[in-house]
């Protein structure tokens, strides 16, 4: 199912998720208007190390960012691996890969066009603060 994020469509593979479409679509709304800062969803995860990442993604607080490298440290793993895992997320949003991010960048992201609705996400969230130059810093709590 596609739904729509600050003009953007991002798509969500609803079989991970045990609500209907309609309850997805409405708690997404509700995130993106900053009226929600958890969804309250079931999710399936993936199976495998990228369900392991997916579990570490969702424990990440609204308004927080982790590093590729901290996942990688919780999972006895490397910070390449949870970036490809995170780009495996199939239900983006729900499970926050948004927030995870680099050591010294955003990262990549998967959803929407990628790291512009990222960096969107972030600042709804008050977890990016944009410098005077224009570029985005990320800011982070633990």
């Amino acid at each position: 199912m596609n739904v729509e994020v600050f003009g953007r469509t991002v798509e969500l593979d609803a079989s991970h998720v045990a609500a209907s479409e309609a309850e997805i679509r409405e708690q997404v709304a509700e995130y993106v208007a900053g009226e929600r800062r958890a969804f309250d969803l079931p999710v399936d995860p993936v199976e495998g190390f990228a369900g392991e990442v997916m579990a570490e993604m969702q424990k990440i607080p609204y308004g927080e960012t982790r590093t590729y490298g901290e996942i990688a440290a919780a999972l006895d793993t490397a910070p390449v691996a949870v970036g490809r895992a995170c780009g495996e997320n199939p239900v983006p949003l729900v499970v926050p890969c948004h927030r995870v991010v680099g050591a010294d960048s955003l990262g990549g992201y998967s959803a929407g066009d990628g790291t512009a609705l990222k960096r969107e996400l972030l600042e709804l969230e008050g977890a990016v603060a944009t410098s005077s130059r224009g570029q985005s810093a990320t800011t982070r709590s633990t």
